[in-house]
């Protein structure tokens, strides 16, 4: 998950609240100070991360607790919203036709993110091209022709021709006829006096309706130096923080894009072209709690399934059988890596956390998982406590596993219903908290 180290410990430190016996003064300020440590090592600013502390501390313990809800459950929500107030509200970018310039130094990601922001529109119905406007960096243009390529995207491009306004007025006609045309900028090491003549030349000859900023996430609060000095040279519409699954400083980055007057649009959360997420503060901060995201699992699953792929009410109701969880496996492969999925799910106490094994799972054991089901009785796959050490051997015979394989069907299954009981909630209803935050 992005920022994994972050999310642990936020939610480590929620888990004070779950074991207390009652919510006072020295049960707040220690739940606030592990707050503190967890933003800070993410590299959030230290003025920020004061400000925040104080309003947790004063609101938890001078609001009034809401009706229908318990003192836990009250200073969580006020967490929740204090984190969504520090990175400030996402930069909304439309899904119809229009123009983007994608600008950034070089380094960044620009590239990689043009070709995941096309893929983002293709997702979404919409017909995206792209234009290479990188004269300057030594394979900019094969680099990105093959990315689109690879997702059947238009291209166009002049390899060798040093005239990138040429490139785009010459491009943008071409390309007319598709409805989001993407123009890739080139970068340089610094916001230098020729970028931003460039910037500026490419400007008035595309007229985009957007100018999205491409910042990698490892910079930090640096971020902050970036987003202002580009938004007061050529003007930006929105931020894009990418790499933001390999740094332990996205905390930083995002946190300091909401001093500025800019806004974030999206994060790059992965390497694959569908790793780039429209950045929605109460969904990401939801997940950083361990509260899940099911807003955006569900638009993830409309993307890549039919009907047919997936029973939804199954998956819902926390509780399925052999058979549900293999067709919900092949279903969730679809939409992504099964790490990102459950980490979409609220999971009951405050964030239950499987190990890597159960991240793991690939077509192979999948396959293997299908020939020991198919030697399973309709009784059994419906009902796994049946399956004793006798049946175990003859399952294991009769689909040349051995016992061992059998019993590890067994227990992946056991801890992902386990997992999924997180859905209906448990003794800390994360479901219930979530209707309550208005979520």
């Amino acid at each position: 998950m992005v920022m994994d180290k972050l999310g642990s410990s936020l939610q480590d430190a929620l888990k004070k609240l779950v074991g207390a016996g009652r919510i006072d003064e020295k049960t707040v300020n220690e739940v606030v100070k592990d707050i503190q440590r967890a933003l800070l090592q993410a590299d959030v600013n230290v003025k920020l991360v004061m400000k925040m502390s104080n309003h947790i501390k004063e609101r938890a313990l001078k609001e009034e607790v809401p009706s229908g809800m318990n003192p836990r459950e009250h200073v969580i929500r006020i967490v929740y919203q204090e984190l969504i107030n520090i990175v400030g509200k996402s930069a909304d970018i439309p899904l119809k036709p229009q123009k983007i310039m994608m600008v950034g130094l070089q380094g960044s990601g620009k590239t990689t993110t043009t070709s995941k922001l096309s893929r983002y529109f293709q997702r979404k119905g919409l017909k995206p091209a792209v234009v290479c406007a990188d004269t300057f960096r030594p394979g900019a243009f094969q680099q990105l022709r093959t990315l689109c390529e690879k997702l059947n995207v238009p291209f166009y491009g002049e390899e060798g021709n040093p005239d990138a306004v040429g490139i785009v007025e010459r491009g943008l006609k071409e390309l007319e006829k598709n409805d989001v045309l993407i123009v890739d900028t080139a970068g340089r090491h610094s916001l230098e006096a020729d970028l931003i003549d460039e910037m500026e030349q490419i400007h008035e000859v595309a007229q985009p309706d957007y100018k999205l900023l491409v910042l990698d996430g490892a910079i930090g609060q640096q971020a902050s130096e970036q987003a202002k000095a580009f938004n007061d040279s050529v003007g930006i519409s929105g931020v894009v923080i990418s790499k933001l699954d390999g740094t332990a400083k996205g905390g930083g980055a995002l946190s300091a894009v909401s001093e500025t007057n800019s806004s974030i649009a999206f994060i790059g959360v992965g390497e694959t072209p569908d790793d780039l997420e429209k950045f929605e503060p109460d969904r990401f901060i939801s997940r950083l709690l361990g509260m899940g995201d099911i807003k955006s699992l569900i638009e993830k699953a409309e993307e890549a399934l039919t009907e047919e792929d997936i029973d939804m009410e199954a998956m819902m109701r926390g509780r399925f059988t052999l058979k549900d969880m293999y067709s919900q496996l092949e279903a969730m492969n679809k939409i992504g890596p099964m790490k990102q999925i459950m980490q979409m799910l609220p999971m009951g106490g405050m964030g239950v956390k499987l190990s890597d094994d159960a991240y793991k799972v690939t077509e192979d054991k999948m396959g293997r998982y299908r020939v020991l089901m198919d030697s399973m009785t309709e009784e059994e796959l419906l009902n796994p406590r049946l399956i004793g050490s006798s049946r175990i051997k003859r399952i294991s015979m009769g689909s040349g596993s051995g016992p061992e394989d059998v019993r590890e069907l067994l227990k992946y299954h056991k801890m992902m219903q386990n997992a999924m009981k997180g859905l209906r909630g448990g003794k800390f209803n994360m479901q219930k908290m979530m209707k309550k935050f208005g979520m």
